[in-house]
């Protein structure tokens, strides 16, 4: 029987940063405390979950905290935090970093290594294991679980339930709902309205893209008239939100793609509303004396990682990270009665920040010149073949505009060499039949050759069962330091919370 890893943090949580972020250099020294858990953990013998044990302090239990902030960056390991940091502003430095106590997570599903959003959603909001694409159930997919966010709608606080993708997908549908199926898209919706949560906010539902198909004879109705039926006001502007008085049931979403889901940060139109101010109002509708619990969910950046997208990943990062310096400001007015605890589900795309082309020359400055993402880009590629309106050197002259890399290029890192030229050419689509799969094509082509002189690397185009991080403040926060399961993210909300402990 392999040793217990045992790990402590004696951090002082009663003081955040005197500001929404931290230094480069303090959010570094946390991701190397990270590292260290992870090789300490490895060294002494430490695998799965029995390895993976945390006492935290005898006094962590001690708080009660009324205002309850969880925060999961889908797909956002310790590198994709680290992207952000340095692709942006790098003298702002992310709130997240600036939080006291720093954690690290297993994610493995119950029935596979790697998991998916289903499982460790689950187990995030239940405290229990599961299998692979299941929300909120045991793995027999007949006994469901309970929730941490209806554990405290059951004790009188107000629940709002936020994602920047669909609010029927997987992560945000552990919270509230219960199928066997993550791809029950239409019965997961309809859930909400029978949740009695009081705000949902971010994306549009999947599910309601099915309801003008016949189902067993009769059409499935339309989510947002199952909303207003159950008393929710249902909002798709920002005025529209504005308006909502607090204790008002509230389902608000904003600008969309074909899967329900917000634009990347970096291709956010200016009506559209961002996941911060989702998380801003939704601060202001739950806000009472009998607390809340908010979920809210940076699901864009796992989308990013599925595409081998640094450059939206980092703006998705950032943008998550906007939406937690929004509870920051309200911990600062709220210290002693406030809980942030940031999270992932898992890691996606297997990310290095350095690869074999580039060595020790890594420059991820040169991904502040892409201004699109690659499936924004990968769009307008499929409507210039569609039309026949583009020729391949037109298209170069876009990819300079688009991603900086061109002939003429002012640094020349950024120029395309002959042979490289000649590869683009080779996957531009030809005809209007190709314009899917090789817009597709294209826009991956220029994307990694983006990131390959960035000095960026990935190893996978699906999720990894790399540790994440935790990052907590607040209230009982030192209970999240240290080496633990993802499920323990669920045991301790509701142990702090008095929720009396998993069902």
């Amino acid at each position: 029987m392999p040793p217990f890893c045992i790990f402590s943090t004696n951090q002082d949580t009663t003081m955040i940063a005197p500001r929404p972020g931290t230094s480069p250099s303090a959010i570094f020294q946390k991701l190397l405390v990270l590292l260290m858990l992870v090789l300490i953990g490895s060294g002494s013998g430490c695998t799965g979950s029995a390895g993976l044990v945390h006492v935290p302090d005898k006094g962590a239990y001690s708080a009660r905290p009324k205002y309850i902030f969880l925060f999961i960056g889908d797909g956002m390991g310790l590198a994709q935090v680290k992207l952000s940091d340095g692709v942006l502003d790098p003298d702002k430095g992310l709130a997240m970093g600036g939080l006291p106590v720093t954690g690290i997570t297993a994610t493995h599903a119950e029935n596979r290594y790697i998991t998916d959003s289903g499982a460790a959603g689950t187990a995030l909001s239940t405290g229990f294991k599961t299998s692979i694409g299941t929300i909120s159930m045991r793995s027999n997919h007949r006994d469901t679980l309970r929730t941490v966010a209806e554990m405290a709608k059951q004790k009188g606080m107000r629940v709002g339930i936020l994602s920047s993708v669909g609010i029927d997908n997987a992560t945000p549908a552990c919270f509230y709902a219960h199928n066997a199926g993550r791809g029950n898209y239409h019965d997961i919706a309809v859930q909400m309205a029978t949740s009695g949560f009081d705000y949902f906010g971010g994306g549009y539902a999947e599910g309601d893209f099915l309801h003008n198909r016949l189902r067993g004879g009769a059409a499935k109705p339309d989510i947002p008239s199952v909303m207003k039926a159950a008393g929710y006001r249902v909002t798709t502007g920002r005025d529209e939100l504005l308006s909502v008085l607090p204790g008002t049931p509230c389902w608000a979403y904003t600008g969309f793609d074909g899967k329900a889901a917000m634009s990347y940060a970096m291709d956010r139109r200016k009506e559209d509303l961002s996941l911060a101010e989702f998380t801003r109002q939704g601060i202001r509708l739950l806000d009472n004396p009998a607390g809340f619990f908010m979920m809210v969910e940076g699901g864009k950046i796992d989308w990013a990682c599925h595409a081998n997208d640094a450059a939206a990943a980092a703006h998705d990062v950032a943008a998550f990270d906007e939406a937690i310096a929004e509870a920051v400001a309200f911990y600062r007015v709220h210290p002693s009665e406030t809980l942030i605890v940031v999270t992932a589900d898992h890691e996606c795309g297997g990310l290095s920040l350095g690869n074999a082309s580039q060595g020790y020359e890594s420059r991820l400055q040169l991904l502040r010149r892409q201004k699109v993402s690659r499936q924004r880009f990968s769009e307008m590629v499929a409507s210039w073949t569609k039309t026949r309106s583009v020729s391949f050197a037109m298209a170069l002259d876009s990819v300079k505009v688009y991603y900086g890399l061109g002939d003429a290029a002012p640094d020349s890192a950024l120029a395309i060499s002959v042979q490289e030229r000649k590869m683009l050419r080779g996957a531009y689509p030809a005809t209007p039949e190709d314009s899917g799969p090789g817009a597709e094509r294209f826009a991956s082509a220029v994307t990694g050759m983006l990131n390959a002189r960035a000095g960026i690397g990935w190893t996978s185009n699906a999720h990894t069962a790399v540790p994440v991080p935790v990052f907590a403040a607040g209230a009982g926060a030192e209970a999240f330091g240290g080496s633990y399961d993802n499920t323990g993210i669920a045991e301790k909300i509701m142990r702090l919370a008095r929720f009396g402990g998993r069902p």
